[in-house]
């Protein structure tokens, strides 16, 4: 379903991804995992298309990302939940969830219903909140709002950067039911994640970055015993 393929891309003169490459099929969670400074989050910006790739291709379904706006690529079913949530503080739960829905193809009243249903049947909590501000909420209640901004667009593969830091272990397993809900419907999941031990629980197969490459990969259950997840990552 999606490809990256011999990804270069950096800020300004500077380099950070060498050749990336990765290939994702429909339905699976894929884990990209490595320490901080690795290019990870390097990677989920140029998907997204925040950064351009200096080199290389990336591909959904056979089309070609690499010089469409971050629109664009939203519009054709691309969601990133991105790292620190990044809500939008001043406006309520209902809102933030309103304007998620403005990446969906086509809109309509009955469409914003039908998705608010569906995104309260997974997070109860946003509906008891709908008129409060975002900034109100607590740290894992705003990762939920962002989790569910993208599935009021409809999003078909959604990439996701740290959704577990600094939330509390009862969020954090919300976090992972969501991954796996999101699996169940047929959405494709592409999760950045420090906690390793929670990534590969939930992910089909998994990546480790180093220094701006790709160094390994294998099923999760490989990585979850492998000598090499824990020379790279220290577990």
């Amino acid at each position: 379903m999606f490809r990256v393929q011999d990804v270069h891309a950096g800020y300004g003169a500077t380099p950070i991804l060498f050749g990336v490459s990765m290939d994702v099929r429909a339905g699976e969670a894929v884990a990209v995992l490595g320490r901080n400074g690795m290019g990870k989050t390097t990677l989920l910006k140029t998907i997204i298309g925040f950064l351009k790739p200096w080199r290389g291709a990336i591909e959904l379904e056979g089309r070609d990302l690499t010089r469409l706006a971050p629109h664009a690529i939203a519009r054709l079913g691309v969601g990133l939940v991105p790292e620190n949530r990044r809500i939008f503080p001043g406006l309520t739960v209902r809102e933030n969830l309103e304007l998620g829905l403005s990446a969906a193809p086509k809109r309509s009243a009955a469409l914003r219903e039908q998705r608010l249903t569906e995104v309260f049947g997974h997070f109860p909590r946003l509906r008891e909140r709908i008129d409060q501000p975002g900034k109100t909420l607590s740290g894992g209640e705003q990762q939920m709002l962002a989790i569910a901004r993208v599935m009021m667009a409809g999003a078909r593969i959604v990439l996701m950067d740290e959704p577990t830091q600094g939330l509390a272990p009862a969020f954090i397993r919300h976090i992972r039911d969501m991954i796996r809900e999101l699996k169940r419907v047929g959405v494709t999941v592409v999760l950045i994640e420090q906690n390793a031990r929670v990534a590969l629980s939930v992910c089909d197969r998994g990546y480790i970055m180093e220094k701006g490459t790709i160094v390994f990969e294998a099923p999760a259950a490989e990585l979850r015993d492998s000598p090499v997840t824990r020379a790279k990552l220290g577990v």
